[in-house]
């Protein structure tokens, strides 16, 4: 069964009217509608204003467009960029600024984000929040001066305040984050699995942190919501982060309460490793690779040898050749040390829940002993490679240093770019017209390197984990 099919039937029954209890009751697929923002960001400087509307080189207009229209079109089943974009070519987004406030004017706007004609709050929270992050970022990380974006502290510091303006840094707790990664294009049986073992976390009093969209990213969630329920927990964190890239394939789903936009993938993967207290990492494609090699990366780090980060690798049955390439490939490429940073568990959803546990008591007597904070793990050393921002060329890809005489750490750091690329290519619609009008990224290396390489995008391809709607065009080629 798809993923599209899966989450689909995740939905539940459409609501029916009573005399006809088998037709569907249509949405309007646009709406015009004004929306006043809740409790984040009431007011806004008319320079703000200005540079939100601001459609020129350098304005914020085309940026803010995108986020919302992809927020506002939550619950939608295509990964395909261009197709939303083109579909709601016409929805605009106006600042109307008033005494007492602010309040988005929408025009054309994604029906599925209204419930009688009134948006749903949980969509609105999150309108707001793309707005909070972009205004916050334009003006006190990009043009403040203030950060060092060129240097591991001063992009360190950006990552923190960004995380601390949105508020996701003011929980005091225990270390209880669980970041869990995997597919937005996964089967059925996969995902029920990422909801049963988000569910034993619920019950455990663990709390659920993923890029926030469908598939892997939404399933731990809404388990979790069920733990937390029968537990009698009524503040459980569903936190959500993504970026401008990935966020038009991956809009947000329902779940997220914490939703925040960082900058750059890099800037998001930080912020998953220093925010978060321990990773589960499901079934999925390039992109849960890419996360698995940069966290890989960092902990291979000698400066981070002592760095305890629980990592669980986790599935159905149905699942278990899957990690089995993974786990061949880490060991080709990366070597056995690799390898013994994580755990594979297999069709064992409360035994993944014992492990992170397990892990997390680990993590609390570290970050005492040293006396880092819970909330931002500020002793990780992120190499460099890992943080600087790696812009996806032909050109960039072809010259990637594909080698075994390097570092591990620093191999790992390529390795990871090269999914990267991947990523991009699949969901970044500025990438994926450069492959169209150049042909595919030629990725090339020692032989050690690339045919491991090889096989697992071929079985990516092979299960279909490349795309979630429509057929998939390969954006690579290895060269021999």
């Amino acid at each position: 069964m798809t993923a599209q099919t899966s989450e689909q039937m995740d939905q539940g029954p459409q609501v029916t009217p009573a005399a006809q209890p088998n037709a569907v009751v249509e949405v309007a697929e646009f709406v015009d509608a004004r929306v006043t923002p809740r409790g984040s960001l009431e007011n806004l400087s008319h320079d703000e204003v200005a540079k939100l509307l601001d459609r020129g080189q350098g304005g914020l207009y085309p940026l803010f467009r995108q986020c919302a229209l992809a927020v506002l079109n939550s619950g939608s089943y295509s990964d395909d960029p261009r197709a939303l974009f083109e579909r709601y070519r016409d929805f605009e987004l106006k600042i109307v600024q008033q005494s007492w406030g602010i309040k988005l004017e929408l025009t054309h706007a994604p029906g599925v984000a209204f419930v009688e004609g009134e948006m749903i709050r949980g969509v609105k929270e999150h309108l707001f929040a793309v707005l909070r992050d972009i205004v916050y970022i334009s003006n006190e990380i990009v043009d403040n001066g203030r950060f060092d974006l060129a240097t591991p502290d001063g992009i360190t510091n950006a990552v923190f305040c960004i995380l601390r303006n949105a508020r996701v840094l003011d929980n005091k707790g225990q270390p209880d984050l669980v970041v869990c990664w995997g597919g937005h294009s996964i089967s059925r049986e996969e995902y029920d699995y990422t909801k049963r073992v988000g569910y034993e976390l619920g019950l455990r009093g663990l709390n659920v942190c993923t890029g926030c969209g469908p598939g892997a990213m939404k399933g731990p969630m809404k388990g979790a919501t069920i733990g937390h329920s029968k537990q009698r927990i009524h503040n459980g964190r569903y936190v959500g982060l993504t970026e401008p890239g990935i966020v038009a394939a991956e809009p947000p789903n329902a779940i997220v309460n914490h939703l925040v936009i960082m900058p750059d993938i890099e800037k998001r993967l930080e912020a998953f490793v220093r925010l978060g207290h321990g990773i589960i990492v499901f079934p999925g494609g390039v992109g849960t690779t890419e996360e698995i090699l940069y966290l890989l990366g960092v902990l291979l780090d000698p400066a981070n040898a002592a760095q305890p980060m629980p990592l669980v690798l986790t599935g159905p049955a149905s699942s278990a050749p899957y990690f089995e390439r993974v786990n061949e490939f880490i060991g080709l490429t990366l070597g056995p040390g690799a390898q013994a940073r994580y755990r594979i568990v297999i069709n064992d959803p409360a035994e993944a829940a014992r492990a992170m546990v397990a892990g997390l008591e680990q993590v609390r007597k570290y970050r005492t002993a040293t006396g880092d904070a819970y909330n931002f793990n500020w002793t990780l050393n992120i190499p460099p490679g890992l943080q600087v921002p790696f812009q996806v060329t032909h050109e960039n890809v072809a010259d990637l240093d594909l080698h075994l005489d390097q570092p591990v750490h620093t191999r790992a750091a390529n390795l990871r770019r090269v999914f990267s690329a991947l990523v991009a290519g699949n969901i970044r619609e500025p990438i994926i017209r450069q492959v169209e009008a150049r042909g595919p990224f030629e990725i090339s290396g020692d032989s050690r390197l690339m045919q491991p390489l090889d096989a697992l995008l071929a079985q990516f391809v092979a299960q279909k984990r490349m795309k979630l709607s429509g057929e998939y065009h390969p954006v690579y080629r290895i060269v021999p």
